[in-house]
């Protein structure tokens, strides 16, 4: 894989799995669609005469057929001299992604704390340049648009497995995350770094969309905090890797019965690993919704259902990220962290 850009920019850092050949050649062992390349760039010339900037990535392969190919993918962007005009066209899920492939790196040749303190200065950086670009502006933590969610994504970075502090983290665990952070493409990124949450107590057929002959529900996204949690419902978290269908105690005798095949929620198995094929409404609808995450990913998740009440709940709560624990920030006390920074 070859990599150009216009004159007077440079690709100086490369992220993935491949063998440096140039200055801009990679060699990659295999290639599939679900691996992705980050690479860091520079400028190095003014662009003072030059109205847009090109990148160009073209890929030699041969394909499972024996053919020999060639696919170029070109984006070509303007320049501009306005950093607010930057700052709102930033890709805040890009910049996380590359930030966190920064930070595996820096744990690797430095350590775990300068990894970790090089995100909450990115961040910090990243808001302190808008407030700088505004000039005079409320007091606060302003934020603009494009970049409203990366302090959330800089805070479950940080509590991710990958750079989450204390003893309780597994160096096997901790590796395969780092390994899974340099590899994964954008999208499957995403969700391993800020999980998805759905509630699924109450599929109704508003939000049902047909495949086939198949009747596949559409619930909404949740953040990830317990406060969005109601006594009688069930919710499900799709890690990427991993999925939990977490069930709250006070759930209705009538949804065990049918999505589990038994009485009440004191009888439902600690160590269930897959749901009961039951001829209902509820559990026709709840294992298509979760045949339909598995089938949007090139592996099957593990998938798990922990009862409120389980020794192992904490597999599952460790995901809510926007939640405060005994050594970790909530998202409000992050966001109040980042504030004070700024003002040092």
């Amino acid at each position: 894989m070859r990599i150009r850009c216009t004159k007077g920019l440079s690709i100086h850092t490369f992220h993935g799995n491949f063998f440096v050949r140039s200055t801009d050649l990679l060699s990659l062992p295999n290639i599939n669609p679900d691996v992705g390349f980050a690479m860091q760039m520079s400028i190095e010339e003014p662009l003072i005469d030059s109205n847009t900037v090109c990148f160009q990535a073209a890929l030699l392969y041969t394909s499972s057929k024996g053919e020999r190919r060639i696919r170029v993918h070109t984006m070509c962007l303007p320049v501009t001299s306005n950093v607010l005009d930057v700052i709102y066209s930033a890709d805040q899920q890009a910049i996380a992604a590359l930030l966190t492939k920064m930070a595996v790196d820096r744990s690797l040749t430095s350590s775990m704390s300068d990894a970790r303190d090089a995100l909450m200065n990115a961040c910090v950086d990243a808001c302190g340049a808008f407030r700088a670009a505004q000039g005079s502006g409320p007091p606060g933590l302003i934020v603009p648009p494009s970049l409203r969610l990366l302090p959330m994504y800089i805070l479950s970075i940080l509590k991710h497995i990958a750079f989450r502090l204390g003893t309780s983290t597994k160096l096997d665990e901790r590796v395969y995350a780092m390994n899974q952070m340099k590899t994964l493409p954008l999208t499957y990124l995403m969700i391993y770094l800020y999980p998805n949450m759905y509630p699924v107590y109450n599929l109704d057929e508003k939000s049902c969309v047909m495949q086939g002959d198949l009747v596949v529900p559409q619930p909404f996204l949740l953040h990830l905090s317990a406060e969005k949690f109601e006594r009688e419902g069930m919710f499900l978290v799709d890690a990427l890797d991993r999925m939990f269908l977490y069930v709250y105690q006070g759930v209705r005798d009538q949804l065990c019965r049918n999505v589990f095949n038994v009485s009440c929620f004191d009888l439902i198995p600690e160590s269930l690993i897959e749901l009961p094929e039951l001829d209902n409404v509820d559990s026709e609808r709840l294992r298509n919704f979760v045949n339909h995450l598995q089938c949007q990913r090139p592996f099957h998740a593990t998938f798990q259902v922990l009862k409120s009440t389980s020794k192992n709940k904490q597999e599952f709560l460790h995901y809510l990220v926007e939640d405060r624990t005994e050594s970790t920030y909530s998202y409000y006390e992050f966001l109040k962290h980042i504030q004070q920074l700024m003002t040092k």
